[in-house]
């Protein structure tokens, strides 16, 4: 009975991804802890599961041409070594119990930014332009690679939405598939690598994962059917508000 709650909580969140384009992280990992999942196994779990189901959408992302590799590259070359270093320094600990709030108290961090960047996001363009060359473009956002391997690590939060905005605010005149397409290319590898991470460490439940990946692959499909249809005007702050209501939780309670 449990596996069928796991199919229906895939589909949820597939297919409030799929209608706008929230990242599956900031809201997957929120749903398994009120199912009562320890904040290890629902950081882990997700990581992989994120990595898996993401795969898919970078195929078709590339063989459209919508990924720069040149950002790829860069921010894989902070990230990825990042997520293992991570991974590492939470490997020194005897048990997961003794790094639990370690991850909680960053994820509602994390969950509080992610809202703020949902809301804010339009905003923040207009308020800052970053002129500079692709260069040094380049090497900033190596930097923020390496902050995204130690956050999405530490949470399965971020790699979706941070680095999005990320990528924005950047690269103002990148069009907006390319920016999708890019961020995904990112986010999978990352993802990929701190979830094996967090399975050397013992943090996933592969049964959850059969579930969620049953439930979520056709729901992100229908939930792109049928964004047309539904305004994120609506739906984006709605999303923004329980992330902020998560993120106040787990930092505080």
């Amino acid at each position: 009975m449990d596996f069928i709650w796991y199919i229906f909580a895939g589909a949820a969140v597939g297919l409030a991804v799929g209608i706008t384009g929230v990242g599956g992280g900031s809201l997957m990992t929120p749903l398994l802890l009120l199912f009562g999942f320890p904040t290890h196994i629902a950081i882990g779990t997700d990581l992989m599961y994120a990595g898996i189901a993401k795969s898919t959408g970078v195929y078709l992302h590339a063989k459209r041409g919508n990924v720069n590799w040149k950002i790829v590259s860069a921010m894989t070359a902070g990230s990825l070594p990042a997520s293992l270093f991570t991974v590492y320094a939470l490997s020194q600990f005897e048990k997961p119990d003794h790094y639990q709030q370690i991850l909680t108290g960053t994820l509602g961090i994390m969950l509080l930014i992610t809202a703020l960047v949902i809301i804010f996001r339009g905003k923040l363009l207009n308020r800052f332009d970053f002129q500079m060359s692709e260069q040094r473009s380049l090497k900033v956002i190596f930097f923020c690679g390496t902050a995204l391997g130690v956050l999405v690590t530490l949470t399965s939060v971020g790699a979706g939405a941070l680095g999005t905005a990320i990528m924005m605010l950047l690269f103002p005149v990148m069009r907006a598939k390319n920016i999708v397409g890019t961020d995904l290319a990112h986010a999978v590898p990352l993802t990929l690598v701190a979830g094996v991470g967090h399975i050397f460490l013992g943090n996933v439940d592969y049964i959850l994962l059969a579930g969620l990946l049953i439930g979520s692959i056709p729901a992100i499909y229908l939930g792109t059917q049928i964004s047309t249809y539904v305004p994120n005007k609506v739906l984006q702050p709605v999303l923004a508000t329980a992330l902020m209501a998560f993120g106040l939780k787990y930092l505080f309670f």
